[in-house]
């Protein structure tokens, strides 16, 4: 009989416990096995080298973290059963298993508004059905819906483990030592509240608000970094052109089941559907990007050719709008340069907002010695908290390099 309570060793975490079989069986599945193949950060890569890891480790790494959480937990006398317990691991492991291709990016160009949530739950289903109902405890708490509501923060708020995993791995791999995360000590400051609420006790009120900087700042310096914005949004912009081209009856050459989904209109998600999107992965992009360097449609053969040979566009960033006449010459500019009428195609404004911490949305509560709960920006004790409940906006400007000469 084959052994399934496995160990698995994670640069980040160090040694992974898989300490229940259903686990490893969700872990050997195919539909997991495919998060190997897609990116935990996109094109993050072009401007980080080392962000080259996958969900795969990412999926693993929030296991872990929720493992820990309910050992921590367990130990300040809170009761969770072993079927809570793997829930919980099962629901927190397959929260992205319904990413595609270059996961954010992509997620409404394939399947039209299809959010990589929706496709986790319905793979999750069909999961559940394949193992006589043993996901439906985790699919409960993925959905927000359990009883016991500290297993749903757990799984999705302003601090959960996804989160608390992401961000470590994203540093670790980035190089970016801003986003740093002291996770284990996170986690031994959390609680449940009376109210069955995840609070975190009142003396990790600077780790939390290290944990809410370090994301900041990793979505300023890596996540929404101009050329990363810029190579996500050329992402989106190839597809949308692949699929304009292939509707006027122009054959592009692309894996079988990318193709299926450029010649898709819109209509709801069929068996079909759901069986080749379980199929693609970044590689099938890749290959079609390497492809359709050579198309015959010149601002397709552009994109792609700036994606595969990093030879991207040029970006200024402002934390105004850009002035419609300054745009207006950029494209002036490059219909000249190139010899065409539809530079506008090539140049762009892109948007990035950041709201830190929302304090409406799922707030995170201090638990006081006395027992009572305070919001974390309400806390005499914050210093930092305060100052991040503003939302920010970027705008960054992107047109072709070759006419940057003119910028004074």
């Amino acid at each position: 009989m084959q052994n399934k309570l496995k160990i698995i060793n994670d640069p980040v975490h160090g040694f992974i416990k898989i300490p229940h079989e259903i686990l490893f069986d969700i872990i050997e599945h195919p539909y997991f096995q495919r998060l190997r193949r897609i990116g935990q950060t996109g094109l993050l890569n072009l401007i980080f080298p080392g962000a080259t890891h996958t969900r795969f480790h990412h999926a693993l790494g929030a296991m872990h973290l929720m493992f820990t959480a309910l050992e921590t937990l367990k130990q300040k006398g809170v009761k969770i059963s072993e079927d809570e317990e793997k829930g919980a691991m099962l629901a927190i492991l397959m929260h992205d298993i319904g990413h595609g291709p270059f996961s954010h990016a992509l997620e409404s160009m394939l399947m039209d508004d299809w959010h990589h949530e929706k496709l986790s739950l319905l793979l999750m289903n069909r999961l559940n059905d394949e193992f006589n109902g043993e996901l439906s405890c985790a699919i409960e708490m993925f959905q927000g819906k359990y009883h016991h509501k500290f297993f749903n923060q757990l799984i999705s708020s302003q601090l959960d483990v996804d989160r608390l995993d992401y961000l470590k791995r994203d540093s670790f791999f980035t190089g970016v030592s801003e986003g740093s995360i002291n996770t284990q000590r996170i986690i031994s400051m959390m609680n449940v509240c009376d109210e069955g609420e995840l609070v975190i006790d009142a003396k990790g009120v600077y780790s939390i608000e290290n944990f809410l900087t370090a994301r900041m700042f990793m979505y300023w310096q890596v996540y929404y970094h101009k050329t990363s914005a810029l190579a996500e949004f050329l992402l989106v912009k190839i597809l949308e052109r692949a699929k304009l081209l292939v509707s006027q009856g122009i054959d592009l050459p692309a894996a079988e089941n990318l193709k299926y989904f450029l010649h898709r209109g819109k209509s709801t998600a069929t068996d079909e559907d759901i069986e080749r999107f379980t199929q693609l992965d970044d590689n099938d992009i890749i290959q079609a990007m390497k492809n359709w360097q050579h198309a015959d449609d010149m601002i397709l053969s552009y994109w792609c050719k700036c994606v595969i040979q990093r030879n991207l566009p040029k970006t200024i960033i402002s934390s105004h709008p850009f002035d419609e006449s300054f745009i207006e010459e950029k494209v002036k500019n490059v219909n000249e340069f190139f010899g065409i009428h539809n530079g506008k195609e090539l140049v762009h404004e892109i948007k990035r907002k950041l709201l830190p911490y929302d304090t409406e949305k799922q707030p995170i509560y201090l638990l006081q010695k006395n027992g009572k709960k305070i919001r974390l920006d309400e806390s005499e004790d914050q210093l930092l908290s305060g100052l991040m409940v503003n939302k920010t906006t970027r705008y960054i400007l992107t047109f072709p390099r070759n006419i940057s000469h003119i910028i004074s």
